[in-house]
């Protein structure tokens, strides 16, 4: 493995404590920029093992990367939310730990299906983060009941934003990603990927291609 993989235990502003991966490059070290990355729905058994893919991708490109269990995912503790509210705590944590712990003024949020309202909704409360990138936003109507209250912060939020989806995504079709879209603040690209379903493109055989996607993006920034 090209890089280190190094565990850590952070605790919420509500005394929620979080099974916390970092990835480090083996060489040397990018940027000062490290990726934060948010894992899908917890309760439908996302967590982050779903992300390690990207996460080392990532790494293997120079950069670090993190990636964590929600509340009530994986090893970590409490209970998920319904909407993904109580977990915008769990990233603000997480990105808060990344500052004091990692050394970096610089962070990437990266959400992963219902991971990207999440991290939506934290971007706004965390000044170090630069960007935003969406894997598969779920922003379609029967998604929205759960998360549609999420969608007004990272379509307000000014800094620059990449939205990736697969044009076969059962949850978002691409009319209705372009519709939201086209009302939000600053800098907004989107990246559809021809034939890709939502949940194939969570998997394992896209990881290479969302960390180029990524590394693309930090690029720009």
């Amino acid at each position: 493995m090209a890089c280190l993989v190094e565990s850590s235990t952070v605790e919420t502003s509500d005394g929620i404590k979080l099974h916390t991966k970092v990835f480090k490059p083996r060489e040397e070290i990018k940027d000062n920029l490290v990726v934060v990355l948010v894992h899908p729905y917890s309760l439908l058994g996302g967590c982050q093992a779903l992300l390690k893919g990207i996460a080392l991708g990532l790494a293997e490109k120079g950069y670090r990367a993190v990636t964590f269990d929600m509340r009530g995912a994986g090893r970590s503790t409490g209970r998920g939310s319904l909407t993904g509210f109580s977990e915008v705590k769990d990233v603000v944590a997480v990105c808060k730990w990344v500052c004091d712990n990692l050394l970096s003024d610089r962070i990437l949020l990266v959400g992963s299906s219902a991971g990207a309202p999440i991290a939506g909704s934290s971007a706004i409360q965390i000044e170090q983060v630069v960007g935003y990138v969406s894997l598969g936003y779920p922003f379609g109507l029967t998604a929205s009941i759960l998360f549609g209250r999420h969608h007004k912060a990272i379509l307000q939020y000014p800094k620059p934003k990449l939205f990736v989806m697969g044009t076969q995504d059962g949850f978002t079709s691409v009319k209705q990603l372009r519709n939201k879209l086209s009302s939000a603040a600053g800098l907004v690209e989107t990246h559809l990927i021809e034939g890709a379903g939502h949940f194939q493109m969570e998997g394992p055989a896209y990881d290479a291609q969302m960390a180029d996607l990524i590394t693309g993006f930090i690029a720009k920034l």
